[in-house]
């Protein structure tokens, strides 16, 4: 079996690591206590917030990780900026909150503005379809210290308190709504990586695949960006609330049970997950060639659930109707403190995250 692990990822040693950085980030806390821009107190929350008075500031930091390196394999940069945005715009709705700009770092070894066209021309397309403007950012030539180019964000949100999204009245009997994902998103690309490396070499990328393009065209699909679909319910800052949504989780590093768990942390309450979308053909494939089992995967790659929504059950079905993009009920929160998985992959069976 192929576990990311394998692929040079370690979960357990990457939550330590985030778990030391979010100690010292939290000690910084009280020299504003009382000020503007104090911080509110959520650990495990996909972004941060800063009490501005009347509203908050919401911020959060993502990158696209190593699908960058299958976009240098063919020479593609083009979509990347989608990933940029989504990594960051949707931590960000998972408070309820609109982001309104992003930042981008580009630390890289050499200095191409060919690539730099392609990465920014993507990510201008995506921020004026999201209603999000690029203030500034930094492209900065580190020569060996990098071995090709590493894309990082900052998006800045803005977030009205009494719509903020806190997952406190989650009950047993809710039901969770997905929103579909065809493809990886940004997350898990080492293990997509390793995979298809080891069973081809480190030129599959333009290697036809089964589905009709290139290797690497079909892993760089553009993330989805959910942010704005789910602003048409939640309302825009200075707009009325037209759907009560209790919890939302993006779909990232973690996977299902990593992520779905982070709203139901301060209810320690479970989720029951028996009609999940399916992953694409093209994830199904990556998986049987990595012998991945199901239950890696799941933790690992959003596996045709990009996003999650917790609703009342009276309300679940009015919510899907009024997204615009393809959504259904998967699942319900049970008062078991643990994560069922009918799953969907290479290897369909009952999956079990004791949480």
């Amino acid at each position: 079996m192929t576990d990311y692990k394998k692929a040079g990822v370690d979960i357990k040693i990457g939550d330590k690591a985030s778990k030391i950085a979010y100690s010292f980030a939290r000690s910084t806390f009280f020299s504003r206590r009382g000020m503007i821009g104090e911080p509110v107190t959520d650990e495990g929350s996909f972004a941060g917030m800063l009490d501005m008075g009347d509203f908050y500031i919401v911020q959060g930091d993502d990158g696209v990780g190593t699908k960058m390196e299958v976009a240098e394999r063919i020479g593609k940069f083009d979509t990347l900026g989608y990933d940029l945005l989504a990594m960051v715009a949707d931590d960000a709705i998972c408070l309820g909150a609109e982001t309104i700009s992003i930042t981008n770092t580009l630390d890289t070894n050499k200095v191409d503005p060919d690539v730099i066209h392609d990465l920014m021309k993507g990510l201008a397309k995506a921020c004026i379809e999201q209603k999000v403007v690029i203030p500034g950012g930094e492209i900065a030539e580190v020569g060996k210290s990098v071995n090709s180019n590493v894309w990082n964000a900052t998006a800045v949100g803005v977030l009205e308190k009494d719509k903020t999204i806190t997952g406190n009245d989650i009950k047993p009997g809710d039901k969770i709504i997905a929103l579909q994902e065809k493809g990886f998103r940004s997350n898990g690309f080492s293990l997509v990586r390793y995979v298809l490396e080891k069973e081809f070499d480190v030129n599959v990328y333009n290697k036809p695949s089964p589905f009709g393009k290139s290797w690497g065209e079909m892993i760089l699909k553009p993330s989805v960006i959910y942010s704005s679909a789910l602003l048409e319910l939640l309302g825009r800052f200075g707009e009325e609330r037209k759907s009560n949504i209790k919890g939302i989780a993006h779909i990232t590093g973690g996977g299902i049970p990593g992520n779905f768990n982070r709203i139901l942390k301060r209810t320690e309450l479970g989720a029951n997950f028996d009609d999940f979308y399916p992953p694409s053909p093209m994830v199904i494939e990556i998986q049987k060639i990595g012998n991945v089992s199901e239950d890696e995967a799941y933790k690992t790659w959003n596996m045709g659930n990009g996003m999650m929504l917790v609703v009342s059950a009276e309300n679940a079905d009015s919510i899907v109707a009024a997204l615009s993009l393809e959504a259904k009920v998967v699942g319900s929160v049970i008062e078991e403190k643990k994560i069922i998985i009918n799953s969907k992959g290479a290897d369909a069976q009952r999956l079990v995250f004791n949480l």
